[in-house]
């Protein structure tokens, strides 16, 4: 199909008001947020909360807030992170996704060094706790790959039934700690993956561009927003993640493509509307 699904990452969990006031942290700003994405053009929401403070959390309470509003508003595919506090435990990495049973969530297929300053720790018990429990409640992960040996633990889940095929990917590229944003880079992940997959990938930083760019011409959907830049271009920050969104638009059509609608996206990503 030539048709690319557009992810918004509104918030993450470590960029801050400091970073840039235009992020969105409390539910209803990020539910605000996202529904001007899908006006915009985002056919995926993918979601981190925070806390009181601004921390990130892997609240339920947070979580379920959010989700609701945005169910209340619009059809966007919702995409909760289980990744959004490096101090949360096993079951609350996964107890929001159990209750609110949203179509996709975040699948790390890893631990790594994180930003030079801390373990982000996914040991083999838990990717298999996590793949069989999304299996059992419905949800399809995006299998977030930060370097190579990432892809080969999942093939190694997908041969023992853990996560099913075929799989969706999600290349992030230029963490600390992880692979570099580079095009080769990208080329080589890609070819990794099983044929039938689907793949998005984003540059974080100064790589957003140079990736998006490149996941165009290499067939890919992309994800853009203030999760993983939040500036719009240098020394420029961001007035809203709706403007990543808009130049995602425009550069989509520019390569001759056409922009998925969130049940397009469905189509493509194999899922069942909720």
């Amino acid at each position: 199909m030539n048709k690319t699904i557009i992810t918004v990452a509104t918030t993450g969990a470590f960029p801050t008001k400091e970073h840039n006031p235009n992020i969105p942290l409390t539910p209803k700003e990020i539910a605000n947020d996202v529904y001007e994405c899908w006006q915009a053009g985002a056919a995926v929401a993918h979601l981190h909360m925070r806390d009181d403070n601004g921390n990130g959390t892997m609240s339920k309470e947070k979580f379920r807030e959010t989700v609701e509003l945005i169910r209340s508003k619009c059809d966007i595919i919702l995409n909760l992170t289980t990744s959004g506090d490096l101090h949360a435990t096993d079951e609350t990495r996964m107890a929001h996704f159990i209750e609110l049973k949203p179509e996709m969530a975040s699948y790390d297929a890893g631990s790594m060094n994180w930003m030079h300053s801390g373990l982000f720790l996914n040991p083999p018990q838990f990717l298999e706790s996590l793949g069989k429990t999304m299996l059992e409640n419905g949800v399809k992960p995006e299998i977030e790959i930060f370097d190579a040996g990432m892809i080969y633990n999942t093939l190694y889940y997908m041969k023992k039934g853990v996560v099913a095929a075929p799989a969706h990917f999600q290349f992030v590229l230029g963490a600390a700690g992880g692979t570099a944003a580079t095009v080769e880079n990208l080329v080589y992940l890609k070819s990794l993956i099983p044929q039938d997959s689907t793949w998005s990938a984003l540059g974080i930083g100064q790589g957003h561009l140079p990736i998006l760019f490149a996941t165009l011409a290499l067939g890919g959907h992309i994800r853009v927003g203030m999760e993983d830049n939040v500036y719009y271009a240098k020394k420029q920050l961001a007035t809203s993640n709706t403007q990543f969104v808009s130049r995602a638009v425009r550069l989509i059509k520019e390569a001759n493509k056409e922009v998925a609608t969130p049940d397009e996206a469905r189509e493509i990503l194999g899922l069942k509307k909720k």
